[in-house]
């Protein structure tokens, strides 16, 4: 049998008060303490929000925040970050994905180490990075009503979710390996570690002994048995099995974890890291992840996430869905009516230039709180090298809602387009998702709004799109 190879990073569990010698790649030991864990939970839902573990590197000490949306940070002499901790399992379905074994897991690469071998990794889907909503791991999930307060337990995700546009957007392989299995068959000989099929549904072992596995796909190319190699076509991004009726890649890898079994190992430094190197952008801003609140509540935005290439961003500005504006990378809101908003984020680095990104905020009404309100979903496609003159087709999917239209504003100057999704009255309907298709004629960066009104007019949800025709920003 093939030696496997070891990956760069180390990974160890820890319970509060215990330490452990880690060994990392180069030889180097380290010592690693599990000091505290904070959480910060929301007022409704008492749903983890953030949570914080206090961890020491030979003595000294740093607060990492787990999951949403965080990478790896250099302290101590190593890259560092925490995937998951105990919180999260015990809130959840009791399903414990991650095979967590104690109280919180870590991850420790070299200072100077890239975080998965260069060369045996690549972006798993072709389109422009935040393109659409996400969810990633840690983040409750909220696109399809996943925030209902009415739900016993809450629906932390693991996994990745790059939500686009249904039947536009191909899925690739991230490594090379083999196929172990498509859609409901297996290729033999993996039974007792591979995770569980799924009609819809891909699973690759690659040389590390990790399986990545790509879920909801409308169409499946790759064959049980065979190889792949990295950035293969393997299948198009849909809304099949559990997607809850929003088109979206649900990525995710499994392998032997800490506890010494098989589970899900946090992929989006991995993600981030192939999709820098592939498509160089200049800047990412990052406002993610969503949040849910109720009327009156304080909510607390963060761009703080956001990264420079020139490793300096000098400017923050919100623009809300109200129209009022505010200034810096962390600020408060307090919203007096229930919907779905959508903030903008835009970033300027201290070489002028500018990138923008989008928060989700879903607000309930008080006296109900166990009433989701109404969300939205909205993708395009291509999303990469346009030109003026190209034809972009927009999709969107309003949810919680039987009546009611769409109202696509394009961002430059043209008139607004109504259209009426099927309110995910099905979740697989070939036709769920209402569809417009727009041409710009002229280059630049577009914000896209698009706003779910009810039979009264009342705007009840909102989502944005960042449009580049002409433009070399990915």
């Amino acid at each position: 049998m093939k030696q496997l190879r070891i990956p760069l990073r180390r990974a160890v569990e820890l319970y509060i008060g215990e330490s452990q010698q880690v060994e990392l790649c180069n030889g180097k030991k380290v010592t690693v303490e599990l000091l505290d864990i904070e959480e910060t939970r929301d007022p409704r839902r008492s749903a983890i929000r953030v949570s914080r573990a206090k961890v020491a590197v030979d003595g000294k000490d740093i607060w990492l925040s787990s999951g949403n949306y965080n990478l790896p940070v250099t302290f101590g002499g190593v890259r560092i970050d925490c995937p998951i901790t105990r919180g999260y399992l015990q809130d959840g379905s009791g399903q414990n994905k991650w095979a967590l074994g104690k109280d919180a897991r870590f991850r420790l690469w070299q200072a100077d180490s890239p975080l998965i071998a260069p060369g045996t990794f690549v972006y798993p889907i072709k389109q422009k990075w935040f393109a659409s909503d996400t969810q990633m791991s840690n983040e409750p999930v909220f696109v399809d009503g996943g925030e209902n307060p009415a739900r016993s337990n809450i629906y932390y995700h693991w996994g990745l979710d790059f939500g686009g546009a249904e039947g536009m957007i191909d899925v690739l392989s991230a490594v090379d390996g083999i196929v172990v299995s498509s859609g409901e068959q297996a290729f033999d000989g993996y039974e007792e570690i591979h995770p569980e099929t799924s009609y819809d549904g891909v699973y690759i072992v690659d040389d590390r002994g990790w399986f990545h596995g790509y879920f909801h796909l409308k169409t499946i190319f790759a064959q049980p048995g065979k190889e792949v190699r990295k950035g293969e076509k393997i299948g198009v991004l849909g809304k099949e099995g559990s997607s809850g009726g929003w088109s979206h890649l649900h990525y995710v890898i499994k392998c032997r974890q800490p506890s010494g079994e098989f589970g899900v190992e946090e992929s989006y430094a991995f993600a981030w890291e192939a999709y820098v190197k592939e498509y160089s952008p200049a800047l990412i801003a990052v406002a993610r992840p969503h949040h849910f609140a109720s009327v009156g509540d304080t909510v607390s935005l963060d761009g703080g996430k956001s990264w420079s290439s020139s490793g300096e961003i000098s400017d923050y500005e919100w623009t809300f869905t109200d129209g009022t504006t505010a200034s810096g990378a962390a600020v408060k809101r307090i919203y007096t009516m229930p919907g779905t908003y959508s903030e903008i984020l835009k970033i300027t680095d201290s070489r002028g230039r500018i990138g923008y990104d989008f928060t989700v905020v879903q607000v309930a009404e008080s006296l109900h709180p166990k009433q989701p309100p109404p969300s939205i979903h909205a993708a395009y496609a291509p999303t990469l090298n346009l030109h003026p003159g190209e034809q972009i087709t927009f999709k969107v999917r309003s949810f919680c809602v039987s009546d009611g239209k769409e109202v696509w504003d394009f961002g430059d100057g043209s008139e607004t387009v109504t259209v009426q999704s099927d309110g995910n009255a099905d979740r697989h309907a070939e036709d769920g998702y209402a569809i417009a298709v727009h041409e710009y004629e002229k280059a630049g960066e577009y914000i896209v709004r698009v706003e779910r009104r009810n039979v009264q007019g009342i705007v009840e949800a909102v989502a944005h799109l960042h449009v580049c025709v002409g433009s070399l920003v990915v």
